[in-house]
């Protein structure tokens, strides 16, 4: 018997060119599962396939827009084509639009953001379900912030939008139990990704106050998420759904 946890499985991870979502697909394929790694971002994605070959194990790149639900179907169908189907999956693919006041945002830039980080994760879903539906059973995380929990000061659109997920998250789960369909979330704190990163290059004054966000007082690292999401995705988790994890070395509690 084999103790890899994703061992004969097949994962999805959306966003997995990059920080998050990257760090997921390696954990997937490193605990057996092969990966259908999905990105708009056509050469990231690409890496992270040719880097999980490298290391031995099997991904296979979709080139796809989240925010649309002809190119999220074509997604999921272009996998199962691949692999024969989906057993866990896990939406990280999102994008934050805009900063400042609520008031003086944009109708444009708050609907963006929705869709980015709602929208897409329910277009995902909505793709995924019918597979898993048919396989019996399935496994899906979504990944949230901790913006969703506590609010966050001119970020609020985000922060509402992943808000939304955690709702989207905890009313799925109760909807598909029955049917052997687990749906969890993932809720990072401040991450070492190359967005954040490159807000250290920008703004050198906010490293301490964004590391000082954690009673650790530091950044957790992309895979520290993917530690949690592979947790959440294999059957050590069997009894687990409707859940929204925090992974920010105590940032919630603070």
């Amino acid at each position: 018997m084999s103790s890899l946890l994703l061992a004969n499985k097949v994962g999805l991870v959306t966003g997995g060119g990059m920080g998050i979502g990257k760090a997921i697909c390696h954990a997937y394929a490193r605990e057996g599962a092969k990966v259908i790694v999905a990105d708009f971002n056509q050469e990231a994605g690409q890496e992270t396939v040719a880097e999980i070959k490298q290391a031995g194990g099997d991904a296979h790149f979709v080139f796809v827009d989240v925010s649309e639900e002809v190119p999220v179907q074509q997604m999921v169908k272009d996998a199962v084509e691949h692999y024969g189907t989906i057993d866990v999956a896990c939406n990280s693919a999102a994008v934050s639009r805009g900063s400042g006041p609520i008031h003086e945002y944009s109708k444009e830039i708050f609907d963006e953001t929705f869709a980015m980080c709602t929208t897409n994760t329910w277009l995902c879903m909505k793709a995924l379900i019918p597979v898993m539906l048919e396989n019996g059973g399935g496994s899906i995380v979504n990944i949230s912030s901790n913006a969703s929990l506590r609010g966050h000061a001119y970020n609020t659109a985000y922060a509402a939008a992943k808000g939304a997920v955690n709702i989207l998250t905890k009313s799925s789960a109760a909807e598909y139990g029955k049917k052997g369909i687990r749906i969890n979330a993932v809720s990072p704190g401040v991450i070492k990704t190359p967005g954040v990163e490159k807000l250290f290059i920008e703004q050198p004054n906010v490293v301490d106050a964004l590391k000082k966000a954690s009673v650790m007082n530091r950044l957790g690292e992309p895979n520290e998420i993917a530690e949690a999401v592979v947790f959440f995705s294999s059957d050590r988790a069997s009894f687990i759904t409707g859940q929204v994890l925090s992974v920010d070395g105590g940032g919630a509690v603070k």
